[in-house]
């Protein structure tokens, strides 16, 4: 079967032209969030603005369960490593909080004042910090860019500590990018400044991983093809390294919604994440 072509890149990566009422959810999102810190923190369940490292964005959130936590879960957020915050997705914590386990929600220094790889960095520094605060095991998940960010911390080259890399039983990339070198064809490319070496380096799927953490690869159905292609990618090469790896694309789900679900403790996707 013959792959078509593709000679927009603009156009594959464009999630928002395809979504109907796509201005409609960051404002959504953002008033779900603020209602949930606002709920977390009047019953002393939530630890807001944490400093992880000396920048100013260098900041997270954690959200505690009522009874001592069964272990770290970490989300970290997309925007095409260009947009977005802690803030927006709050409520997101739900459904692992829920289950019982402590949640960590970290900001990061966006595009283009940093670069991918001062990202995962970053990312690395937030996990280290809350693996200090949590005891048990760790969990990582991640939406679009946040994908590759948390894939990124269990490849053999990873910024994390070893210590605290093998305390990751899991994670569970939604929508991510782990190949990342179409992404130098785009406009996009003139905020993120990737070039071929620093692509190379902070693809997941170009990396080998570590054998300790299973990989579930979790897309919506009616995603942009580019993005179904890249999250069927990682799942199949690591499996080659002996990894756990499973794929799947949940039906009508689309790139902005195919999130809600973590806000639920009994969906399908938060069992994968953190049940």
């Amino acid at each position: 079967m013959k792959q078509p072509v593709i000679s927009d890149w603009d156009d594959a990566y464009s999630n928002g032209a395809y979504i109907e009422g796509a201005d409609e959810f960051p404002p959504r999102w953002a008033a779900l969030a603020a209602q949930y810190r606002d709920e977390m923190s009047a019953s002393g369940q939530a630890e807001i603005d944490l400093a992880y490292g000396k920048s100013e964005r260098e900041r997270l959130d954690l959200f505690l369960p009522t009874s001592a936590p069964k272990g770290l879960a970490v989300f970290v957020h997309g925007g095409y490593w260009m947009a977005f915050d802690k803030s927006t997705w709050s409520h997101l914590a739900k459904g692992a909080v829920d289950n019982g386990w402590a949640v960590a929600m970290p900001s990061y220094t966006l595009a283009p004042e940093a670069h991918l790889t001062r990202m995962s960095d970053q990312i690395a520094h937030a996990i280290e910090f809350c693996a200090q605060r949590v005891a048990g095991p760790i969990r990582l998940s991640g939406h679009s860019a946040g994908g590759h960010l948390v894939t990124r911390q269990i490849c053999e080259k990873s910024p994390l500590r070893a210590s605290v890399q093998k305390r990751i039983e899991k994670v569970v990339s939604i929508s991510g990018l782990h190949d990342l070198r179409p992404l130098m064809k785009t406009k996009m490319n003139e905020k993120l400044v990737l070039d071929e070496d620093e692509a190379l380096d902070q693809s997941a799927a170009l990396q080998r991983p570590v054998k300790y953490a299973d990989l579930m690869c979790w897309v919506g159905g009616n995603e942009r093809p580019e993005f179904l292609r890249q999250n069927k990618l990682l799942a199949q090469i690591w499996s080659g390294f002996g990894v756990q790896t499973e794929w799947h694309e949940e039906p009508s789900k689309h790139h902005f919604n195919v999130i809600d679900d973590l806000a639920d403790k009994n969906s399908e996707l938060v069992q994968q994440f953190a049940p």
